[in-house]
């Protein structure tokens, strides 16, 4: 795992005294052996050190948080002399995205020039009202600090700074009202809020006022109801990480989740240390006895302690392994796994509070009811088309303001509005393309309009609508989406008319393309029909279908279009000989387009919507009818789960539906009296006796009924196999 966030220490005082700070109260003490402030001579050899670590590892970007102690303490002159150094070192060489964390005390317009210069984003520690953050966070003469830290943030919130809050940190005491925590936070208007649980280790545990095993969990889950029913309107990295992670996705915070960590600390003194979370493990936990004279970022990053920290799921204990919910806590913090008896190989001192929390979201998320989607294929298309619906505003709302996207928006209020064209803009939302278009949109890999704008397009030429929409073209063939492709002369900025279903496209040379001006090139998209009476979408031009696990072909010439064809025709009239659609159970999602792939390679989904599969060029008919069914049950299991809650998230029943499911589509593919379907069928009863063994409640309705129609699946199966048919 590569290096890519770098907290650099350059003050090692503070000017409060926080009774519960890692870093003055707890095991370790080495600040008091350091410098206060990071030299220039250090401040120079760390910039070019992680400069050069970023070169060689061409990195796209990297972090620098500047923290303390107190960070402001350096003052505003040597502040700025530390951000134009860093700047100017590593800017050239990657983007480099500058942060600070302070306590905010000191925080004024002097400062915050120095951060508007730098484009500097700044966190500010903040534990609640009055009362929540007198608690703990008081000067060293006793004093309050939450009205100097509520001046520093109006101020920061002000038109000329706004842009540089990134947000508040909050240590969770569970003494205070969390509700009055969480207003008093929210009323500040961060861009996001991280709620911190005290250090603690088994050594030292945290306090349990009311000696509640779940007391953090019960405070956070208040927060959680509270932030949820008030629309979610502030970030809170804790609630998303696991939010996140319950639905599969990555986990977003270094506290939570099985992500290898990719953090360097420098001290003061120039030594890098691990994550300063450690401190509170035991006198030198951090240290790793190297530094900037002597040793590269490299080095560091192959360090043993480092290493410990970026072995996901091999570095937690036992007891963590066998956790379900273990990819959304990640075994906690690793200095919270901490005793002077095991080392961290331990779960978190947290571990009950974690499950608790983690359990608590999932059930509070999950949609217990019945979805018609899994006993008709037809309400599995129509829920798949709404999520694509619900998709476009989220997506277009994330980019608006910016160029393009508000014209498209509206254009397809306008064609979905129209009775005569809503037909053809459903028809788009089912392109399973258009899917992969709007989720990379939405998690940042898309940035431009051209993908929805290109699909807008299509439904207006495929309506004989009019449209006018105005894009920058990344590539010179302009495709559209079911239909075909459009060579232009070159990318760039495109005037896109439609008149009457006649397309019409003006590049900002002036010059006029249209598929019918016998000029221009214009490739179509070739359907096929097949023995089921579906007609295939060929679509091997789409920009957006190279979502799959290996390679796609290039558009194919007329010869390998033609063989390629013949060999789907094949394949289904086979499919159709032996009635497997039905005897497999895969007459769920219909198969809508079919892409090629790289020869070799295969049948394969992608990371695309329902109804598309992959097929190698040079795919075999027999091989396809052997595939397909079971494709057609990952897909269709696929697409259920992201249109309906099959069980509670994080928890063992969902991935025994997973593992059942797919063992009787191996079953299937392995048919006849083999010892490879034998096996597969054994596998799939296991993992349903399991199932049926679970607490109660872990499935949805929704789910219940797929364990159910996999059961009989299997029961069919096991009949056809006494009887020497096939599944």
């Amino acid at each position: 795992m590569q290096i890519q966030q770098l907290v650099l220490k350059i003050h090692s005082r503070c000017d409060l005294a926080c009774d519960h700070c890692y870093m003055y109260e707890h095991a370790d003490q080495s600040w008091k052996g350091r410098p206060p402030f990071l030299s220039e001579e250090t401040l120079g050899k760390v910039s070019r050190r992680f400069a050069e670590y970023a070169r060689e590892q061409k990195l796209p970007s990297v972090s620098v948080i500047l923290h303390g102690g107190e960070p402001l303490l350096v003052g505003p002159v040597r502040m700025r002399n530390i951000c134009a150094e860093l700047t100017r070192t590593i800017a050239p060489v990657t983007d480099l995205d500058l942060r600070i964390q302070t306590n905010g005390v000191r925080l004024n317009t002097r400062y915050l020039e120095v951060f508007r210069e730098f484009d500097v984003k700044i966190s500010i520690s903040l534990d609640g009202d009055r009362a929540a953050n007198d608690r703990h966070r008081r000067d060293r003469r006793g004093r309050s600090s939450h009205d100097r830290v509520l001046r520093a943030i109006e101020l920061l919130r002000t038109p000329a700074y706004r842009h540089l809050y990134s947000g508040l940190l909050c240590t969770v005491d569970v003494a205070n009202d969390p509700v009055a925590v969480h207003d008093a936070l929210a009323a500040l208007h961060p861009p996001r809020v991280d709620y911190l649980l005290p250090h603690s280790t088994w050594d030292s545990p945290p306090p349990r006022p009311d000696g509640s095993p779940t007391a953090y969990a019960d405070w956070l889950l208040r927060i959680f109801d509270r932030w949820d029913a008030g629309g979610r309107t502030v970030g809170v990295r804790t609630f998303e990480s696991v939010l996140s992670t319950l639905r599969g996705g990555p986990p977003l915070t270094e506290s939570m989740g099985l992500a290898p960590s990719d953090l360097a600390v420098v001290e003061t003194d120039g030594t890098f240390e691990q994550a300063d979370s450690l401190k509170t493990a035991y006198d030198g936990a951090p240290s790793t006895g190297y530094d900037v004279d002597r040793h590269t970022f490299a080095e560091f990053a192959r360090h043993p302690g480092v290493r410990a920290r970026q072995l996901g799921l091999a570095g937690v204990g036992a007891t963590c392994r066998r956790c379900p919910v273990i990819e959304s806590c990640g075994g906690g913090l690793y200095a919270h796994r901490y005793s002077s008896d095991h080392g961290f190989a331990n779960p978190s001192v947290f571990c009950g509070d974690l499950k608790a929390f983690v359990d608590g979201v999932a059930e509070r998320i999950t949609d217990r009811s019945l979805s018609p989607a899994v006993r008709d294929r037809h309400e599995l298309g129509y829920a798949q088309d709404e999520l694509v619906r619900t998709l476009i505003p989220v997506v277009t709302a994330r980019h608006a303001g910016k160029p393009g996207w508000d014209a498209v928006w509206r254009a397809f209020l306008s064609l979905e509005a129209d009775p005569a064209t809503a037909p053809h803009v459903d028809a788009l939302l089912s392109h399973p393309y258009l899917h992969t278009a709007l989720n990379n949109c939405l998690h940042g890999r898309l940035t431009e309009p051209a993908p929805l704008a290109r699909a807008v397009t299509a439904a207006a030429v495929r309506a004989g609508a009019d449209l006018a929409l105005s894009w920058d073209q990344p590539t010179a063939d302009l495709h559209l989406p079911t239909l075909g492709t459009l060579g232009l002369r070159e990318p760039g900025p495109v005037d896109v008319s439609v008149t009457a279903g006649e397309l019409r496209v003006r590049t900002r040379t002036g010059t006029v393309h249209s598929p019918g001006d016998g000029t221009t090139p214009w490739r179509p998209l070739h359907t096929v029909p097949v023995a089921d009476g579906t007609r295939l979408l060929l679509d091997d031009a789409d920009p957006l279908r190279d979502c799959y696990p290996v390679p796609v072909a290039a558009p194919l010439g007329s010869s390998d279009l033609a063989t390629f064809t013949e060999r789907l025709r094949g394949a289904y009239e086979l499919l159709a000989e032996q009635n497997l659609r039905e005897r497999h159970g895969t007459d769920g999602p219909l198969l809508s387009t079919v892409t090629p792939l790289a020869a070799g390679t295969g049948v394969r989904l992608g990371a695309h919507g329902l109804g598309a599969i992959g097929l190698a060029v040079d795919f075999g008919s027999e091989d396809l009818v052997r595939e397909l069914p079971r494709a057609g049950r990952l897909a269709r299991l696929r697409a259920l789960r992201e249109t309906a809650d099959l069980n509670v998230p994080g928890n063992r029943a969902g991935r025994l539906l997973d593992e059942a499911s797919g063992e009787l589509g191996n079953a299937a593919y392995w048919a006849g009296g083999t010892p490879e379907r034998d096996a597969a069928l054994d596998r799939a009863a296991r993992a349903l006796d399991l199932l049926a063994a679970r607490p109660t409640g872990e499935l949805t309705e929704t789910g219940a009924v797929l364990a159910q129609e996999l059961r009989a699946e299997l029961e069919r199966a096991y009949v056809n196999a006494r009887a020497g048919r096939g599944p």
